[in-house]
């Protein structure tokens, strides 16, 4: 299959990129340089509503990943920045998919977990309700952008990613330096769950859905056990033999991270991948116990 990519350089991207090439896909990544340097390379400024509708002319499948990093302290500049990329972005692949005369037969467009909001211990699937809270709030304009490739007769998918564990980056990137120092701890109260899921099945589950006509909609991309995040940590020590000395207390995060810790860190959403389960998915990696040490293998 020919299938353009944006974000191809991310953190999902780059190892998507690779994986679909393994898998004899071709692969025509979006990019903002100009000129090009590849005859694959498809061009866009999204932030100059620029996009080269010829090249996406053909394509099987396009994948939009691109987006601010949600990492830092969200200022009223940071959010904004967070909340345009993705409306604005994706809003732009899709109106330009939607003028196609060879318009791909699936657009798979990024979203997340955030859409549920903080919600406790309530088990989530597709069919629930969107949440309250800035996230919530980016996840909801980020999905409603993909409307016009919808209407258009794509069959558009919304991944909703939860945590993806991977070392080289992510919130798993992030801690991993405190807890083999064994000074990484529950944060807060711990008990609010972490939907979680492995790079490796992200990419697989990217590829099944792009192969799996049937489904369409929202998609949570997440492992089928999510857990508190207290458990996490106790598995995740476990599995690197430190010790758990240290829990951060919920207000030293907001006073570090202000409104994204609470959003990312402390926000509780327990999430299940019921259409991609009942579609006949199965993950490599369904329980966080086999997970992190296949995840910190691979980093060896």
């Amino acid at each position: 299959m020919k299938i353009a990519i944006s974000g191809a350089t991310g953190l999902i991207g780059a190892g998507l990129s690779a994986y679909l090439q393994m898998q004899k896909h071709d692969i025509h990544p979006l990019v903002r340089q100009w000129p090009l340097h590849s005859a694959r390379q498809i061009f866009w400024n999204p932030d100059k509503g620029e996009i080269d509708h010829t090249g996406l002319e053909g394509m099987d499948a396009v994948i939009h990943l691109a987006g601010e990093n949600l990492a830092g302290r969200w200022t009223p500049r940071k959010k904004e920045q967070i909340m345009e990329s993705r409306r604005v972005g994706t809003r732009l692949v899709a109106a330009a998919l939607a003028r196609l005369q060879r318009p791909p037969a699936v657009f798979i467009s990024a979203s997340a977990t955030g859409f549920y909001g903080d919600r406790g211990e309530e088990v989530l699937d597709e069919s629930s309700a969107g949440g309250s809270g800035f996230l919530a709030e980016v996840c909801a304009a980020w999905e409603s952008a993909a409307e016009p490739a919808r209407q258009a007769g794509i069959r558009v998918l919304h991944s909703r990613f939860g945590i993806i564990l991977d070392p080289s980056g992510g919130a798993l990137g992030r801690l991993l330096p405190l807890l083999r120092g064994g000074v990484g701890g529950k944060l807060g109260g711990g008990r609010q769950y972490w939907s979680w899921v492995t790079m490796t099945d992200v990419h697989r589950a990217l590829a099944f859905l792009i192969e799996t006509p049937g489904v369409s909609g929202p998609v949570n991309v997440t492992a089928p056990a999510p857990v508190t995040n207290a458990e996490f940590t106790r598995i995740a020590a476990h599995t690197l033999h430190r010790p758990v000395l240290f829990n951060v207390p919920a207000f030293a995060l907001r006073l570090a991270l202000g409104e994204m810790a609470q959003e990312m860190l402390l926000s509780s959403a327990r999430v299940l991948p019921a259409r991609l389960t009942s579609a006949g998915f199965h993950f490599h990696h369904p329980d966080l116990a086999s997970a992190l040490p296949a995840v910190l293998d691979r980093r060896r």
